[in-house]
């Protein structure tokens, strides 16, 4: 009997996807999902996930997350699961966003496993900073918005701004805004 391997089929050769890459439903616990994305097709039922985008809509609102994601890779600091009641800082998708609590301004996310590309959504009330740190706590990369970018604010910013950094050896990451409010939705990394 001859084995035939789908790498040596030619019409299951990996094709470069050039817009937005595919995601997979996985189960995250009981009831929630999690999104996974792949850059190529082929990756989809041959590989390890690369990419992991968590689901907040089965947090409880009010509820405080810490650990529920981190058979995924991930532990929070101080995050809160809510559903903004305040219309300037609306949800990216479904209703359930992070926020910075118990203190202000800031959301903090600890890979146990190092992680090599991070990005998330953001609304803040004043400017807001994505900080990466790697296994000696040193900083390895920064991004930030240069505004405020809440709903009714009249800056160049929408809501749910995008902060996204890749380098690799990611071992904490920091969204941080001073003497503000942000919220953070469509969390997402790659291993």
């Amino acid at each position: 009997m001859t084995q035939h391997r789908v790498s040596d089929d030619p019409r299951f050769s990996p094709v470069k996807i050039e817009t937005e890459p595919h995601y997979a439903e996985i189960p995250t616990r009981q009831g929630a999902f999690s999104f996974q994305c792949f850059d190529k097709l082929a990756e989809l039922t041959l590989q390890r996930p690369t990419c992991v985008r968590l689901d907040l809509e089965e947090l409880k609102c009010f509820e405080v997350v810490d650990r529920q994601f981190q058979q995924l890779g991930v532990i929070f600091s101080n995050a809160i699961a809510l559903h903004p009641s305040n219309p300037a800082f609306p949800p990216r998708s479904g209703m359930i966003v992070l926020m910075g609590s118990p203190r202000n301004g800031w959301v903090e996310a600890i890979f146990p496993t190092p992680v090599q590309y991070v990005s998330g959504f953001v609304t803040s009330s004043q400017p807001t900073v994505l900080i990466a740190f790697d296994d000696n706590n040193q900083p390895i990369g920064r991004t930030e918005t240069t505004a405020p970018n809440l709903t009714a604010s009249r800056v160049p910013h929408t809501p749910n701004t995008k902060l996204s950094l890749a380098t690799p050896n990611i071992h904490r990451i920091l969204f941080q805004t001073v003497d503000g409010q942000l919220t953070l939705d469509d969390f997402c990394y790659s291993f």
